[in-house]
Order: structure tokens, then C-alpha cells, then sequence
């Protein structure tokens, strides 16, 4: 059977960056306060004029010319996103459009935080079923558009940002591939994470994903690295969902990677849901901080209480 890697990766963030200094003028709160609780300093914040699909299209074509390809060259965009207000035309039929495509299949998919790693399972499935040679996987979020900046327990964790990856064939012995996805949900308690009505309003149960996110999902990633015969002391490299610092460094702590670079790009980004994880990748690799072809857990977790993973090979 095909197996399937990641040919690439690109991310993009808006210029504009605020503070935890300038939120301390919008809502009762401090840099200590933030940092201490959340290890988040700054976020990017995208204009009235800057909609996800842009963003989106930037971190695409990001990964395309990093992969030396052309948008001729993609048959099928997925974007993971749950931050796009419009309906229709989807958000990755309008980055197809923006980029020049001529006729890919153009899906969205909506898992909140864990949608990017969906996708990327989602892509590596159509490659090695033969429906797809090769995809455009971008998570992209306006987290900003949906944030009530009176509430000083959601404004302060929140970015806006794209993150992509270019997803093809290749040999299932070639050692960098996309290994299988461990994925599931607790629909019972969707309500933990929410973005809900109109208009649409970000909300969560801080406490609660917490406690789950640090005792429940550390051995659903271990189960992740078995699926993928990789030790968890032989990765690479760990990127997460870029949630919150207190949650990210024990989680990684508790999946037994002690030799991997921990990514904490939340630090400068907030959270910025889909593409955090796809963000924070894309930049170890172009800082260098990982070795090519070493292996690397990506772990998607948050909204619907979601999750998905699975070991790759760094592009």
C-alpha cells in the first residue's frame, strides 16, 4: 500500500501583536496575572479586512513553495477551521480559489482544536486510497472574531493565525511517513468548550479541560506512539495543541518524551485552535530546532473534548 508524508510545512500570523500589557487596559488583568496562569505573553490579531481564508491561502502557499510545488499540483484542500462565519463558499474552496486552483475537491472540517490533526489523517486516508495524490492540509482560526474581550477568562488566551502542510505519496518503507491517527471525543461533555450563539461567543470550563487534558490524554498519546511502533523517549519532537502552557508541559512530561523539543510557541501565538499545532511545527522546522526525517507526536485535543494524533516524519 502508498503510504503517505508531509512534503512541507507554512504558517502565517497577522502584523499586528498584542500584549498582555495592552490587554491589561481592555479587561482586569496583569502580565503576571497571564503568564502565570496561561504562559502566554503576546497573540497576533487579524484586521476586520483579514478573514480566515486569507490567512489561510498565506500559509498555503507557504508550504507549496517550501515543497517546490505549484496549487496546479494539489487535487483536494481541507481546512480545519471553526472560526469561518460564512457557509458557503467554503473556507477551502475560497483558498483554492485565492491561490489559482483550477478544479481540486474542497472540504472543510470542523473539530475545533483537534482539527488540523483530523485532517491530516483525513488526507493521509484519500492519499492511500488512491482518491487524492496530493493535499493541502491548513488549520487556520480568527479566534479573536469570537471572543467576548470583557471576559478576562477567554481574551487573554486567544490568537489568530494559519499553519499548512503538503501532504503526498511515498513509500511506506521511505521512514517519513504519516503514521496511524488515534482519534475520538467525549460528546457528553461538549459543553466544556464552546462556540456558541449570535453572535458567536467563545466559552469554556477552564477547570474542567484541565483536569481532563492532563489525566486523560497523556496515555492516549503514549497509545499513539505504540500505533506508530515509536518509544516515546525516541521522538523528536512534541507539538501539541498550543492550549495553555500548564496543560502542554505536564501533558508532555506524562507521555515519557524526554528527549524531545517541547513546542511552546503558545508563549508568543495564544491559542490559536486549528492552527496552533500546524503553526508551532512549521516553525521548529524552519528555526532548525528539529532534525529531518526524525520522528514527531502531533496531538490535537479541545473543543467536543476531540482529539486525534499521530507520529510523523519532520519534512
Amino acid at each position: 500500500m502508498t503510504g503517505t508524508r508531509i512534503a512541507a510545512l507554512g504558517h502565517y500570523q497577522p502584523a499586528k501583536v498584542l500584549t498582555n500589557d495592552d490587554l491589561s487596559a481592555l479587561v482586569d488583568t496583569s502580565d503576571a496575572w497571564i503568564s502565570s496562569r496561561v504562559g502566554i505573553r503576546t497573540r497576533h490579531v487579524a484586521g476586520p479586512d483579514e478573514p480566515v481564508d486569507e490567512m489561510a491561502a498565506h500559509a498555503g502557499a507557504k508550504a507549496l513553495a517550501s515543497a517546490g510545488l505549484t496549487p496546479a499540483d494539489v487535487d483536494l484542500v481541507l481546512v480545519a477551521t471553526s472560526t469561518a462565519i460564512d457557509r458557503s463558499p467554503n473556507t477551502a474552496a475560497r483558498v483554492a480559489a485565492r491561490l489559482g486552483m483550477a478544479s481540486p475537491a474542497t472540504m472543510d472540517l470542523n473539530v475545533v482544536c483537534a482539527g488540523f490533526t483530523h485532517a491530516l489523517a483525513t488526507a493521509d486516508h484519500a492519499v492511500r486510497a488512491g482518491s487524492a495524490t496530493r493535499v493541502l492540509v491548513i488549520g487556520a482560526d480568527k479566534m479573536t472574531e469570537v471572543t467576548d474581550w470583557t471576559d478576562r477568562t477567554t481574551c487573554v488566551l486567544v490568537g489568530d493565525g494559519a499553519g499548512a502542510a503538503v501532504v503526498e505519496a511515498a513509500p511506506d518503507s521511505a521512514g517519513a511517513g504519516i503514521g496511524p491517527v488515534l482519534w475520538g471525543s467525549v460528546p457528553e461533555m461538549g459543553h466544556a468548550v464552546r462556540i456558541e450563539g449570535t453572535p458567536p461567543r467563545f466559552a469554556q470550563e477552564g477547570q474542567t479541560v484541565y483536569r481532563w487534558a492532563t489525566t486523560q490524554l497523556p496515555p492516549i498519546a503514549r497509545r499513539v506512539c505504540e500505533r506508530a511502533g515509536v518509544a516515546p523517549e525516541d521522538l523528536a519532537a512534541v507539538v501539541l495543541h498550543q492550549a495553555n502552557l500548564r496543560i502542554i508541559e505536564p501533558v508532555a512530561r506524562r507521555i515519557g518524551a524526554v528527549n524531545a523539543v517541547i513546542a511552546r510557541d503558545v508563549t508568543e501565538s495564544g491559542n490559536t485552535s486549528a492552527a496552533s499545532i500546524p503553526m508551532a511545527f512549521s516553525k521548529l522546522v524552519e528555526r532548525g530546532e528539529v532534525t529531518s526525517g526524525a520522528p514527531a507526536l502531533l496531538f490535537g485535543f479541545g473543543g467536543n473534548l476531540s482529539y486525534a494524533g499521530q507520529v510523523v516524519r519532520i519534512p
